[in-house]
């Protein structure tokens, strides 16, 4: 993997890397640009947030909630983009779009379908559900809770992802990144 850093996106679809078209793909139904898609997410990352915090305050009440876990979410950004740019094995290109509230990567390499669902939710596993998990088992551990209670909604957008592919792509498809959308082809 060879990560670019390419710095704040310009709204063109056409200025994101990209290759050909294999015969036959087929584009995801999903959102038609940048800004729907902000739109889902930021909205869909809104009613995790409150599922999340609810949870947290049913578990351990006002002292779960923790400054320093908020930090960690904060800090957490970038680190969530490295792994995913990590799950790629060639080219892969960071961007910022904070107006909208993303940050992103792209690669434009073919993945099969389960690498692309273990690339869309490692982040989300290791930064939300893994320390809310422990936090659940453990409620002292406020930091772990605050740290996912943030972190779960933050990867709506991957969760998207993951629906699009687990339930449009059939069993043997690849799947890659054209411009802003994904697309499925079997090889």
């Amino acid at each position: 993997m060879k990560l670019h850093y390419m710095g704040k996106y310009n709204l063109d679809p056409a200025s994101l890397p990209h290759g050909a078209h294999p015969p036959g793909a087929v584009k995801f139904r999903e959102p038609e640009n940048s800004r729907s898609l902000a739109v889902i997410a930021n909205l869909g990352a809104a009613v995790l947030f409150l599922v999340t915090f609810s949870a947290l305050y049913l578990r351990g009440g006002l002292a779960a909630f923790s400054i320093v876990g908020v930090l960690l979410s904060l800090a957490a950004l970038l680190p969530h983009e490295l792994l995913h740019a990590v799950c790629f094995r060639e080219d892969v290109y960071l961007y910022t779009n904070l107006r909208q509230g993303m940050l992103f990567v792209v690669g434009p390499e073919p993945m099969r379908k389960g690498r692309f669902l273990f690339m869309s939710m490692l982040p989300n596993l290791v930064f939300g559900f893994v320390p809310f998990a422990l936090f659940l088992i453990e409620p002292s551990w406020s930091v772990l809770g605050t740290l996912g209670a943030l972190s779960i909604p933050m990867g709506f957008g991957d969760y998207i992802n993951v629906f699009n592919a687990a339930t449009q792509m059939p069993r043997g498809a690849r799947t890659y990144l054209y411009e802003f959308h994904s697309y499925w082809y079997l090889p």
